[in-house]
């Protein structure tokens, strides 16, 4: 990690740099990921500032916010200058934009390709450890009716039985459906049995008349769709 000491305090820089101070000044926006982060820490160390600190968390993220969500309490607390109520604070806020996006997403409601699909699935699995298994149920007219959970695993895999799929589609009187999972190894490409379950679903989909519009894996901020490959 990179050595952030010797700097001077917060309190002692000039206001229009204090990161409490900039925001009202300038805006949210023309905050960095580590000023923004140093509002929620409030406090830094006797040796390194707020922003000191979240600096190094990110460095140790790979100045990724994604890979920072997936900190643990105990992960966090292993930083200098951060205790529990530090940990959950960050974790909660982390947690609350990835809901905040959620929401965002769902209000487009209707799926024209694969990049719609992406951006729902991305706000359930982007930061998960372990891989799940989720779908998408549509109307006739390619909107949104939910999202739903059909299971979870580990960090190789999780079992997805079909005729739950079906059940929760057919409840939801969904005309249509997009599959969609995680690699937490980020390669994106379908394996062997990804391709299996991928058609096991389509064929059993054909005697209900619900259609397996897409399949598609994330991982690292990509994604393979089974459609726009031509392989579904």
């Amino acid at each position: 990690m990179e050595n952030y000491e010797n700097h001077y305090p917060i309190k002692n820089w000039a206001e229009e740099d204090r990161p409490r101070e900039k925001l009202l000044l300038k805006g949210k926006n023309a905050l960095s990921d580590a000023e923004l982060i140093a509002i929620l820490l409030r406090f830094g160390t006797q040796n390194e500032s707020a922003v000191d600190i979240a600096k190094g968390i990110l460095y140790n993220a790979g100045e990724n916010l994604i890979e920072v969500s997936k900190m643990s309490i105990s992960d966090l607390m292993e930083f200098k200058g951060i205790g529990f109520v530090k940990a959950v604070t960050l974790v909660a806020a982390l947690e609350l934009g990835k809901r905040r996006n959620e929401s965002e997403v769902m209000v487009k409601e209707k799926i024209s390709g694969s990049r719609d699909a992406y951006e729902i699935f991305r706000t359930v699995m982007s930061d998960q450890p372990y891989e799940s298994f989720w779908i998408i149920l549509l109307n006739k007219a390619n909107k949104v009716i939910r999202k739903s959970n059909i299971s979870e695993g580990g960090v190789s895999g999780t079992v997805v039985d079909p005729k739950k799929i079906y059940k929760i589609a057919v409840d939801q009187h969904a005309s249509s459906i997009i599959l969609g999972h995680n690699h937490p190894s980020g390669n994106i490409q379908p394996s062997e049995a990804d391709q299996k379950i991928t058609k096991k679903i389509k064929e059993a989909g054909i005697m209900l008349d619900i259609a397996v519009l897409d399949h598609l894996i994330l991982g690292d901020n990509q994604y393979y769709s089974f459609a726009d490959e031509g392989t579904i």
